[in-house]
């Protein structure tokens, strides 16, 4: 798997849109497409940036053997917040456990 092809991975895993993603980086979608598409040069700072966006090391993007796992992301973005949200991120996954244990 190439380099472009894993981060459509990580894109697509964290739920990002491609224009999201092109936004980020200061590129146009169509730009960002050819990136995934294998057809545009992945530059070192696009590597710095996506590694940033998508919360995972270089290594995570360049080599295959080396994915992050979601919680890590989570955990990175969380720390970002300021208390109010993370308050609000908390309640969201109260109630998300709430809900799953009335399914139950």
């Amino acid at each position: 798997m190439g380099i472009n092809e894993r981060i459509k991975n990580f894109r697509n895993r964290l739920h990002l849109s491609q224009e999201y993603v092109a936004n980020f980086l200061e590129i146009n979608r169509a730009t960002y497409t050819q990136m995934e598409n294998g057809k545009r040069k992945i530059t070192a700072e696009d590597i710095s940036r996506l590694s940033e966006l998508f919360g995972v090391t270089a290594d995570a993007l360049l080599n295959e053997n080396k994915i992050s796992q979601p919680s890590t992301v989570f955990a990175r973005s969380f720390e970002k917040l300021d208390e109010n949200d993370q308050a609000e991120i908390m309640n969201l996954i109260k109630f998300k456990e709430q809900m799953k244990m009335q399914r139950s």
